[in-house]
């Protein structure tokens, strides 16, 4: 009830209206009353076909600078715009949990209407202080061997998949949405095909999945404003249920495509191109989001995020690339090569690093991963030698070792999409083929 009278005691009786005044491309030039008109907020305007939806983007003069969500074919010069000085927000319910829905959240499942929540969540929420949110849980059982033994994750970590276009990044996700120890899941699909957007819920996710999820998407052919915004309803969504006490873990494929709609966005208002083409809000939009998962302030749940990446060109020091990984607590890498030699998940190991690693190994599972690695490395070192038959056996203890591991390795760290592996049972196999010099448990 108090938020009810909250809510009554902050409407705004007043009605602001402005007009269209000139259409520049992507771009709505609109005059009206400098209190409706606020970076971020929003407008309704009149076209052929309805409405459409603008959001401020920038300023011109006395004029506001508005991208449409959707097309704005029929408008014409002083046509009416109603404006909305409010920032956008959204009011999420439990009842959400098996839905699919876009960046508006208008059911896509062919469902009833979204039932609302009492509380709003502002779509461009703040991540919490850094000072006042909790630490790190424990240990996350992801279902996968690879991540459960080489790149462990705690509750509320965030760690990114940095892949190149068909190397699996998705098949991947899909094995985590499946098998990970989560008591909610929010996935947010951002710039997909649109066929794969149906398989993933229908197939990937199936019925128990799905009960315990909600999917956002926005596909490839959406408006650059609506692909940002799914990412930031992905991340809105995850908050409210991290403030109800769920351990949330948030999946998003993909951060380039948010990069490249925000690049979109600030070309079309005026921002010079920098680094690579991508403008400067890029880099100051990725931050915002990504700490926006994490540890919720204390007493409440947390948001484990696990962010793709997809490279541009197989270059893993591409700009996006190299600011996410700055920015998150640790880094997968999937490998064009170890693709095509049929391995999946195709995860270099060697290449791929947990920052919270050490914390959480136990006994003598550090000592068992440090072994593997070693291994693996031994013989990434001298593979080109050993596919030519330049190497004779007993040159060197060492590598005569890591040949005679690195098949049964190469089977543990390959796993079928329908597979999963606890952390126990991950450590128990590798344990018997370390032990067993190349022998399995």
């Amino acid at each position: 009830m108090q938020a009810l009278l909250d809510r009554i005691e902050s409407l705004d009786p007043r009605v602001m209206t402005g007009r269209v005044t000139g259409i520049n491309g992507l771009l709505v030039e609109v005059e009206g009353p400098a209190a409706g008109l606020a970076l971020g907020s929003r407008a309704n305007i009149d076209t052929a076909q309805g409405e459409a939806i603008c959001e401020v983007v920038g300023f011109k003069g006395q004029s506001a600078i508005m991208m449409p969500f959707e097309p704005v074919d029929g408008v014409r010069p002083g046509a009416p715009a109603r404006l909305d000085p409010n920032i956008a927000t959204v009011r999420p319910s439990t009842g959400w949990l098996g839905r699919v829905i876009d960046s508006f959240a208008n059911p896509l499942d062919g469902g009833a209407a979204l039932p609302k929540g009492p509380v709003s969540y502002p779509l461009r929420g703040r991540p919490p202080c850094a000072h006042g949110r909790g630490r790190l849980g424990p240990r996350m059982d992801l279902g996968v061997r690879v991540l459960n033994v080489f790149t462990p994750m705690r509750r509320g970590q965030r760690l990114g998949v940095f892949a190149g276009s068909g190397v699996g990044k998705s098949v991947m996700m899909s094995m985590l949405a499946r098998n990970a120890d989560a008591d909610v899941i929010v996935i947010g699909l951002v710039g997909e095909r649109g066929r794969e957007a149906r398989e993933f819920v229908e197939d990937v996710l199936g019925p128990e999945g799905r009960r315990k999820s909600v999917v956002i998407t926005e596909t490839s052919d959406a408006p650059a404003l609506a692909r940002r915004q799914a990412a930031q309803l992905t991340l809105t969504v995850a908050e409210y249920f991290r403030d109800k006490g769920k351990n949330v873990l948030c999946l998003m494929d993909s951060v380039t495509r948010v990069a490249l709609a925000q690049r979109e966005i600030g070309l079309a208002a005026g921002e010079p191109p920098t680094t690579r083409g991508y403008t400067p809000s890029v880099f100051a939009e990725l931050p915002r989001l990504l700490e926006r998962a994490g540890p919720g302030p204390d007493g409440t749940g947390s948001i484990t995020g696990i962010f793709t990446v997809l490279v541009d060109g197989d270059d893993h020091n591409e700009p996006v690339a190299d600011a996410v990984r700055g920015i998150l607590d640790g880094h997968i890498v999937m490998s064009r090569e170890i693709a095509e030699r049929g391995r999946y998940p195709a995860i270099d190991v060697l290449r791929s690093v947990s920052r919270v690693a050490p914390e959480v190994y136990e006994n003598n599972e550090a000592d068992l991963v440090r072994e593997a690695r070693r291994s693996l490395s031994v013989y990434a070192d001298m593979e080109e030698l050993i596919r030519l038959g330049a190497y004779a056996a007993g040159s060197n203890k060492e590598t005569d070792h890591a040949i005679a591991l690195n098949g049964p390795l190469e089977a543990f760290l390959g796993q079928g999409k329908d597979e999963a592996t606890s952390i126990d049972e991950s450590f128990a196999t590798l344990a018997g083929i370390l032990g067993g010099d190349g022998g399995t448990s």
